[in-house]
């Protein structure tokens, strides 16, 4: 759920406070008035969705079989079930445990993801490298390994196939919140609308409930490309709004109406509820579900405030608010048996505040529908990175706020979607007769030649598609269980019993409600699992065939010998300009380069080969991104730049991409111009290891800020770049074999640099080599830029299985066909654009 608020204050960054007591005191209040402002902003984005479960809650519970009697067990019953469900999952299991499973202050499965990647070697990413592990953010938990931690951490590591296990069940839980992004627009705005129906007629409301709907949704989706930061400011004060005024409505019945419903909360109430109602009751649980749903958004925010102001926001505001809401209409329909037909939210309503209540409701719901689709762009955008969903096109909407993005392709298949199941979803009360009457609600006469059956059986999977929302909010909870028990043990090093217990206790109550949901399968209501399985399936084989090309550039990949050996003897002609390599490689020359020499005998006098790659962090600090390094001698201006980001980085776009590569590379020759001629100290500066490679150099980390005789820190690695396979090992050569050795192998040294060393000789004093070396940069840049990238066709060799020849040959080529390319992604103008065809034989 990304809305793009940039995380101003970080409660797990000391302070240093002056000696002065007045004024440690005086910045205290400073820090709990920033706090407090947190909390406050974070209504608007975190709790949108969750605080307008009361709109159908009980509605959607007794759309069921069950009745309400006049002995009040079944509404004592549910409110039972809801407090208690919202006191053990959002604010135990959440506030108190999950939110301090953190990745650098970011939140969500792919934190929980990168954090168990970098305590184990278990992740499935291509071209990692010890150099990653020196990063600032690649924060590893200092705590002694207990022996049994270091057991199961074996045991996943040996066991390649929980490597894919764990990444199937990751890649699951983030297609049910799109899933989730799908249904929870559409029935959080329905139920807001509906409100309609006790202030119209039958007819009337009817007509106007769906359309008004519609309406909403199809102009909530067509803004999403301007950003929420012009009317993000409103989101905190409407969601403020509504929980006042909902616990407000609360307080106001608990007292008129009866006052003793406080004795509902008893857990023996759940007990006779289930005891009276036996399947039906077990079944409707799927309804009580939903007043949690948007709890996880409290976790994937996470990085967008801090662990203390979300707390507090749950603990003190919203918490209270949503159990005074649900008592205060328990209490009212404890009091009205009369009307069961139309249980919901409004009837406990004042007649004379409908109208307000309605007007902030809709308010209330547009903005929790925000928080969801902004989430889904975000999850998409980070799927993206970490190469498990085909390229789409990324627009960042706001300039100074980090994280905004729009997604239009998603954005445009959600309100399809969106619209769908609104006009599918219709009532909640009477979604099993929907139907029956949807042709004489919605449709047109003019509609009647189709054939009414199939528009009503396509219809009848809609509805029943909205309660599957409960399978999906289940199913994303149990996933973030699974992985929070995984953090306890690898990361936390707690004893394997803290996990299982963990694990069982909160396992189990969500178990419960996930056997409530499966038994909507009978009823044919498959259609969004359908979704999450085909969108998963899409994910698996993009990032199997990204795996799989990876492991054939990596054994086809040509020696830098044979790059050092071309010239004009050869007939090779160095051209004007600046070549820009993109390869996957983070080291050798890559088998699309040969390809491109051998059909076209010329190459740029300038040659770097660049690699775009992500490391299972949220963010790269900016002086951290590159890592740059030569490629041969200085002679031949060849270079590697290994630019480094996170699943939650933005990536610049191509005109500052090469502006700043290219300042980057002039940064690092006057730094290998310092180190080699000895004008800068180095401290531990030993001599290089004996088994460094002769051609591929060192490389140094260039920041971003301007040069001043050497860059923060440099890493010298024992052999080449090291990566990490699929865990389809075809190794055909010892260079293969250190390449695909698991990262902890390889030795790594980081030397750090003094912060007061001399500054850069001037142009005169400078040593020609290098200000010819300079010269001939900027001459190139100048000449032009060329970017050559790989026009790939993949194809399952001989004797592949039926299901890989699918997935590559079929599967992945339609999707590499149908969605943007490297350039379009790149942003790479087309006059600047080289590609290379490559077939590749996986």
């Amino acid at each position: 759920m990304d809305l793009g608020h940039g995380k101003c204050w970080d409660s797990s960054k000391p302070r240093d406070l002056p000696k002065s007591g007045v004024s440690e005191i005086a910045l205290q209040k400073d820090s709990w008035k920033t706090l407090f402002l947190l909390a406050y902003q974070s209504l608007g984005v975190v709790y949108g969705d969750l605080s307008t479960s009361p709109l159908y809650v009980y509605k959607s519970t007794f759309a069921e079989d069950i009745q309400h009697s006049d002995t009040n067990e079944e509404i004592f019953g549910v409110l039972s079930f809801v407090f208690w469900t919202l006191t053990l999952v959002p604010l135990f299991k959440y506030v108190f445990v999950v939110l301090r499973a953190d990745d650098n202050g970011e939140g969500g499965t792919f934190a929980l993801y990168s954090l168990i990647c970098r305590h184990a070697n278990v992740s499935l990413l291509p071209n990692r490298q010890v150099a990653d592990e020196a990063l600032s953010t690649y924060k590893l938990e200092n705590a002694p390994e207990k022996k049994n931690s270091s057991i199961i951490k074996m045991y996943l590591e040996k066991h390649r196939c929980l490597h894919t296990a764990l990444l199937i069940l990751v890649l699951l839980g983030t297609c049910m919140v799109i899933g989730d992004g799908i249904l929870t627009p559409a029935i959080s705005v329905f139920s807001a609308v509906s409100g309609l129906e006790l202030s119209m007629s039958d007819n009337h409301h009817q007509y106007a409930v769906v359309p008004i709907t519609c309406f909403i949704l199809v102009c909530l989706f067509a803004l999403q490309h301007y950003g929420t930061h012009r009317v993000g400011f409103l989101f905190a004060p409407v969601v403020l709004a509504w929980l006042l005024c909902i616990s407000a409505l609360g307080l106001y019945n608990i007292i008129h109406w009866n006052p003793h419903v406080y004795q509902a909360l008893s857990p023996y109430y759940m007990y006779k509820f289930l005891k009276k109602t036996k399947k039906g009751g077990w079944m409707s649980l799927g309804g009580i579900l939903l007043c949690i749903t948007g709890s996880e958004a409290m976790f994937a925010d996470l990085g967008h405030f801090s662990y203390a102001a979300i707390q507090i926001a749950f603990t003190f505001l919203v918490y209270p608010a949503l159990i005074l809401a649900y008592m205060g209409q328990a209490a009212y329909l404890s009091q009205h048996h009369d009307n069961t037909n139309h249980i919901g939210f409004y009837i406990s309503v004042p007649e004379k505040l409908r109208i307000p209540v309605l007007i902030i409701a809709i308010l209330a719901s547009v903005v929790g529908s925000q928080a969801i689709i902004s989430g889904t762009f975000s999850i998409i955008n980070q799927s993206q990175s970490l190469s498990c969903f085909p390229r789409v096109k990324v627009v960042h909407t706001s300039d100074k706020i980090h994280g905004q993005i729009y997604v239009p392709e998603i954005n445009w298949m959600l309100m399809i979607l969106c619209v769908a199941v609104t006009i599918g979803f219709r009532d909640t009360k009477h979604m099993g007769n929907a139907s029956g009457k949807f042709h004489h609600l919605i449709l047109p006469r003019t509609m009647s030649i189709l054939s009414l059956n199939l528009l009503q059986q396509a219809c009848h999977y809609f509805i029943l598609s909205v309660k599957l929302q409960w399978l999906a909010v289940m199913t994303v909870m149990l996933v973030t269980t699974c992985l929070t028990s995984l953090v306890i043990i690898l990361c936390w090093h707690k004893p394997p019993i803290v996990a299982l217990s963990f694990l069982l206790f909160f396992g189990s109550i969500e178990l419960l409600y996930f056997s409530a949901s499966l038994t909507k399968f009978t009823e044919g209501a498959w259609l969004p699992i359908l979704l999450a399985l085909f969108l998963m399936t899409v994910m698996f084989v993009w990032h199997y065939a990204t795996i799989k090309k990876y492991e054939f550039d990596l054994h086809n990949k040509v020696s830098l010998e044979w790059l050092l050996a071309l010239g004009s003897s050869l007939g090779i002609a160095r051209v004007p300009g600046i070549g820009l390599v993109f390869t996957d490689l983070t080291s050798g020359i890559p088998a699309n380069f040969s390809r491109f020499v051998t059909n076209l005998p010329a190459f740029h006098r300038v040659l770097v080969f660049v690699c775009v790659k992500s490391v299972p962090v949220p963010y790269v600090p900016p002086v951290e991104r590159y890592l740059v390094g030569r490629v041969g001698p200085p002679a031949h201006r060849s270079y590697r730049c290994i630019v480094r980001y996170g699943y939650r980085d933005v990536h610049q776009d191509v005109d500052s991409f090469e502006t700043e590569l290219i300042a980057r590379l002039a940064d690092f020759i006057n730094y290998d111009w310092h180190r080699t001629n000895g004008t800068c100290s180095f401290p531990e500066d030993n001599a290089s290891l004996s088994n460094e490679s002769p051609t591929e150099y060192r490389l140094a980390v260039i920041g971003t800020v301007s040069f001043s005789g050497m860059p923060a820190y440099e890493v010298e690695e024992s052999v080449q770049p090291a990566s990490v396979s699929g865990g389809f090992p075809t190794v055909d050569s010892v260079t293969d074999v250190i390449e695909m050795e698991p990262v902890g192998v390889a030795e790594r040294r980081v030397r750090f640099g003094a912060d007061d060393e001399p500054a850069t000789p001037s142009p005169a004093g400078m040593d020609l080599q290098l200000q010819g070396e300079l010269e001939d940069l900027l001459s190139a840049q100048q000449a032009g830029t060329a970017f050559i990238i790989g026009h790939s066709h993949v194809q399952a060799k001989q004797g592949s299985s039926v299901l890989k020849r699918l997935a590559l040959n079929f599967g992945y080529n339609f999707l590499r066909r149908n969605c943007r390319g490297a350039d379009v992604a790149l942003k790479v103008p087309p006059v600047s654009l080289l590609e290379v065809g490559m077939v590749y034989i996986v």
